[in-house]
């Protein structure tokens, strides 16, 4: 190639470079500006990484934060008040009350106390037969007894309501039972009817009642057992021997 032609095309490579913006030196500044600030994003990205460890070990071992944890919100709770019973008892005036009329009653002697406070009705008989045990004598005398209203406390004790049949002048007057109430027949089959399972009945020892000793009534021994033979208000004798135990149904 001729010396004139390598003339010629240096020439025209010359007019067609574009001289650089920036000199040598400001492209150098401009280079290790940019490794600072990566530099910079990439050591505050690892402190929000250490830190976020650090508060993870901190809750973990349960340390403290200089930002503590709102409290948990305690639950509400709305006291209820006691239902209202269907109906009261008043050992003291021998009055069971409900639904606006008041049945006279005979209930346990000092001896054999009735108990107080709430109790539920748990079921209902129509006919039951009661053992010594249930009606509170100590022989051996079971009692056929109609329109029986089981009773339960909280605590697991247990009662009854039901007709009187072996002493009708006690009711109103006198106590004359082993802890249960005693009612009329009439009384005894209306409240059966009026009282459904789960009722609730208060019993209450107020008043100043007379509770001495009864009479002991025809057909009935010293110790106030309906004797073997003697008719009760249903009509049926009292049997002896029958039950199997307490609440035993007699058919």
């Amino acid at each position: 190639m001729s010396d004139e032609l390598t003339s010629d095309l240096r020439e025209l490579a010359a007019e067609g470079e574009t001289p650089p913006t920036l000199t040598g030196a400001q492209i150098r500044g401009r280079a290790v500006r940019r490794r600072r600030r990566r530099r910079t994003a990439l050591a505050a990205a690892g402190a929000s990484v250490a830190g976020a460890l650090a508060l993870v070990v901190a809750l973990s071992l349960g340390g403290d934060t200089d930002r503590e944890l709102p409290p948990a919100a305690s639950p509400t709770v709305t006291a209820s008040s006691p239902a209202t019973p269907d109906a009261t008892v008043d050992l003291g005036r021998r009055v069971l009350s409900v639904a606006g009329r008041q049945l006279p009653i005979t209930a346990g002697t000092v001896k054999t106390p009735t108990p107080t406070g709430r109790m539920t009705v748990l079921a209902k008989k129509a006919v039951d037969v009661l053992t010594a045990r249930d009606v509170g004598f100590s022989d051996t005398y079971d009692l056929k007894a109609p329109w029986v209203i089981q009773l339960g406390a909280s605590d697991g004790s247990e009662n009854f309501i039901a007709t009187m049949t072996y002493d009708e002048k006690a009711l109103g007057n006198y106590d004359r039972t082993g802890g249960w109430i005693g009612l009329r027949q009439a009384d005894a089959k209306w409240l059966y009817e009026q009282l459904s399972p789960g009722a609730v009945i208060d019993i209450e020892a107020s008043g100043a009642a007379d509770r001495t000793p009864s009479p002991t009534p025809t057909g009935v021994d010293g110790r106030g057992v309906a004797t073997a033979g003697s008719t009760g208000m249903d009509g049926g004798a009292a049997t002896a021997g029958t039950g199997t135990g307490p609440g035993t149904s007699g058919g």
